[in-house]
């Protein structure tokens, strides 16, 4: 199966998206084909950002500690991270860590 429901709305959502630059160039400036380019393309990058995973590999850091995790989750953790101040939190497992610490 091609679509699965996450990957049908992601590429609903860029396609309404790139329907937006359709009326701009279709309807302002009269090039049609390029606001159905438009269009294409975000809904294209929709299904990309909804079904492609990011892959294991040890070349690079980010692929590292992401890989296997979908687009969409990766960005919504950074998302997160971001709203939260950039702030990490660690916890000491046992009473003999807390007191070294």
């Amino acid at each position: 199966m091609i679509f699965t429901t996450k990957s049908l709305i992601y590429t609903s959502i860029g396609g309404a998206f790139g329907l937006v630059f359709y009326f701009i160039f279709g309807s302002l400036l009269g090039l049609t084909w390029l606001g159905i380019g438009l269009a294409i393309f975000f809904a294209a990058v929709g299904f990309i950002i909804a079904t492609i995973k990011i892959p294991e590999t040890n070349g690079f850091e980010l692929a590292r500690k992401l890989g296997g995790e979908s687009i969409d989750k990766a960005f919504l953790r950074w998302l997160k991270f971001r709203k939260k101040g950039n702030l990490i939190y660690t916890y000491l497992g046992n009473e003999r860590e807390r007191a070294e610490k």
